[in-house]
């Protein structure tokens, strides 16, 4: 028996001991490396600017010579016959005969080369290719600075509940300490066993009230890793001083040109201007230089090389390309228009963005303002709660006061305590805002 139980408390380190390490104290810029790191948004848009370096590739392969070879062997049964006057061979004048022309086996093999010479569609393509691996990077600055709001936002969440499970801990302890003391006094005879009710109640409410906040805790973890895209079977703690209160980033200056937004819809601009330009050098003539070389053999035998029965000749050519566009209906200028057009409609986008980004950055001090007067407030209200519980604590225990002014005495400060987690809260959330308006999001994946 002695030896089982050295067994079972050895075997209780060691799971202890595994469960404590499994567990990842998660700072705000962990999560949101960790997310640049793993998540599928992130993956997909590193491999967009990845893929647009092969779309340059395909695009200046245009540009390269082009060099194909090819090669055939066909076998003619029935040669066609031709009418000859028959004179030609010594024939009756004003005869006719039919003559075979070729042979029964026939093959070729050449190798072609073209290559552009000038080709004002091509080189106006090249510059749009360099142009979309611009637009991706920029894009995928973007999805990251979108991925660093969501993990902020959600991390935020997580702490607050923390934060209100913490409360709802002190406020349980608390009052199971208020029960004792009553349960005591019920069973020396000298308290009303109504008072142990109540306590009891109360205790079993905040004990289920306790249950929901975990169950709620457990449900944001998750939404959490999901968000920085961690295994859900990890376990998270997450550090005490994150909702540390930083007032310098109201006096921060917002610049809308310099978001991330503005430079994605100017890159998108620019290739619109190249997507017209490609369209108006269909107007451009286009010049290409051509050459080929190859075998022609011809024979009554199977093709091979040395037969006396098959003869082979060698054949080459070089030449220029020149196509000039002359008219073609109007298309080209519909389409020239259309082009304006959408370029019209991205600089009303543009202007749109920065006076939504200007609201933004004026909505996210506004905010900031508040919350920080909210929280001003309830950290007072937190410490005159916490005064008035401990005095009418110390009242309930000399008679002065009724169990009912206690426990809504600590109410009152779980209250406050949970009105302060909910106030500090609106401040990060509004603090995100306001970074993410300074476009300084990225400064919290290296913020201290």
């Amino acid at each position: 028996m002695k030896r089982i139980r050295i067994i079972a408390v050895l075997l209780a380190g060691l799971f202890g001991a595994s469960y404590a390490n499994a567990q990842e104290v998660l700072t705000l810029q962990e999560a949101i490396k960790y997310a640049l790191q793993n998540k599928a948004e992130a993956k997909k848009s590193a491999l967009d600017v990845e893929n647009a370096e092969y779309k340059i590739d395909e695009v200046r392969s245009g540009a390269l010579p082009q060099v194909n070879a090819n090669g055939s062997i066909n076998y003619n049964p029935l040669l066609q016959k031709s009418a000859l006057p028959a004179e030609i061979f010594g024939g009756e004048p004003g005869e006719t005969i039919m003559v075979a022309f070729g042979q029964k086996w026939q093959t070729n093999a050449a190798v072609s080369v073209n290559q552009q010479l000038f080709n004002q569609s091509l080189f106006t393509g090249l510059k749009a290719a360099k142009t979309t691996r611009e637009f991706y990077q920029i894009n995928n600055t973007l999805t990251e600075e979108n991925l660093i709001e969501k993990v902020a936002n959600s991390y935020y969440e997580v702490f607050q509940t923390q934060l209100q499970l913490k409360t709802l801990d002190i406020n349980l302890e608390s009052t199971r300490k208020t029960r004792d003391v009553i349960k005591g006094l019920v069973d020396a005879g000298l308290g009303k066993k109504i008072d142990l009710d109540r306590t009891t109640v109360a205790v079993n409410n905040l004990e289920a009230q306790r249950q929901q906040v975990i169950n709620a805790l457990e449900l944001q973890e998750n939404a959490l890793k999901f968000a920085i895209g961690m295994d859900i079977t990890n376990d998270i703690v997450l550090p005490e001083e994150t909702f540390d209160i930083s007032v310098e980033r109201m006096y921060d200056t917002a610049d809308v040109n310099s978001r991330t937004e503005i430079a994605l819809l100017n890159k998108q601009t620019e290739l619109l201007e190249l997507n017209r330009k490609s369209i108006v050098s269909t107007y451009y003539p286009s010049l290409s230089f051509t050459g080929n070389f190859g075998y022609l053999g011809m024979g009554n035998i199977f093709p091979t090389f040395g037969s006396d029965g098959f003869k082979w000749s060698n054949f080459s050519g070089l030449g220029l390309n020149l196509s000039i566009p002359i008219f073609n209906g109007g298309s080209t200028r519909s389409k020239i228009r259309q082009a304006d057009i959408e370029l019209r409609k991205t600089e009303v986008d543009i202007q749109d963005a920065k006076l939504g980004l200007s609201l933004a950055n004026e909505n996210a001090k506004t905010q900031i303002k508040n919350s920080l007067l909210t929280i001003n407030t309830n950290r007072s209200n937190v410490a005159l709660a916490k005064e008035v519980l401990d005095n009418t604590n110390n009242n309930y225990t000399n008679g002065l006061a009724t169990l009912t002014e206690l426990l809504d005495a600590e109410n009152a400060y779980a209250d406050a305590q949970n009105n302060l987690n909910t106030a500090l809260l609106k401040y990060k959330v509004a603090e995100i805002q306001l970074i993410k308006s300074n476009g300084q999001l990225k400064t919290l994946v290296n913020a201290n």
